[in-house]
């Protein structure tokens, strides 16, 4: 089976070959805890990364004081939650999954056109992981982490890559062919979003064709992929093998999903994870 080609997205930013860092090693511990699941963590990856600081990243990872908590038995919301500035969910390893970033279109977040991590409209300096650095230390991933994926999916095709905020479980790229039956055939599972057709509106937003630079430049189209709006299906799995909702990670965007259909936990807010030991001020970007 081939497995991964990891850079669908337009003008994706892969930092091949960048050289690795020596880290402190990683730690993470998942428990449940009465109706909860919480995972605590060092946010150091168990695989290599690319080379940070780099020109356009300018911090350096550091150890995290990570503690994400999660409900085991999450109940899906009468409406859909649009992501906002924080991560929608935690990997396996302990790294955040965080896919937005404050880059806005001429630097005015009042314009509504946000850039694309991915898409290398603006570069911020990810690594083959397609991951980067906030200023704070902690490591995090933009889109799929291809580390994590590489080392479990020889194992099982359909891999539990971590948790989302709400709780439910995220998987990817994979799913089984027949839902409901988990002994089917594996199958490459595709997002439902499109680039939109035509041109940006221009004048004081953005010109040029809908090509992927910005989030905006998306739109869900229902059923022309086998995932909903959130990225998300119901189906078997290795760990649910009678079914349960789950998010799917992509190849096409938006690869991490951008919204929730439970409630995600604060502890996923901005104010829950810090950094064992504040750094100084660093000069440079405010890339996330």
């Amino acid at each position: 089976m081939t497995l991964l080609r990891f850079a669908s997205i337009p003008g994706a930013v892969l930092l091949m070959g960048a050289a690795a860092v020596l880290l402190p090693p990683p730690s993470v511990t998942v428990s449940e805890r009465a109706s909860w699941r919480v995972v605590s963590s060092n946010g150091i990856p168990d695989h290599d990364t690319g080379r940070f600081p780099n020109r356009r990243n300018p911090n350096r990872i550091e150890e995290q004081d990570h503690r994400f908590r999660m409900p085991l038995e999450p109940v899906a919301s009468p409406w859909v939650r649009e992501l906002g500035m924080h991560p929608f969910g935690v990997a396996t390893n302990g790294v955040p999954f965080d896919p937005g970033a404050a880059e806005w279109y001429r630097d005015d977040p009042s314009s509504g056109w946000r850039y694309e991590p991915l898409s290398g409209g603006r570069d911020v300096g990810l690594d083959h992981h397609h991951a980067h650095v906030q200023p704070g230390g902690t490591y995090h991933y933009h889109g799929l982490p291809t580390g994590l994926l590489r080392r479990n999916l020889g194992k099982e095709p359909v891999v539990l890559v971590g948790w989302a905020a709400d709780g439910y479980p995220i998987y990817g790229p994979f799913g089984y062919m027949d839902p409901a039956d988990p002994a089917s055939e594996p199958m490459l599972l595709a997002s439902s979003w499109r680039l939109k057709e035509g041109r940006r509106p221009g004048g004081d937003q953005p010109s040029g064709r809908y090509d992927g630079t910005f989030v905006q430049d998306y739109e869900y189209v229902s059923g022309a992929g086998n995932l909903d709006e959130c990225n998300g299906r119901t189906a078997a799995t290795p760990e649910f093998p009678e079914g349960t909702y789950h998010y799917v990670l992509t190849e096409g965007w938006p690869v991490i999903p951008r919204c929730f259909k439970g409630t995600p936990d604060p502890s996923f807010l901005r104010h829950g994870p810090r950094p064992r030991r504040r750094a100084p001020p660093r000069r440079g970007h405010a890339h996330r």
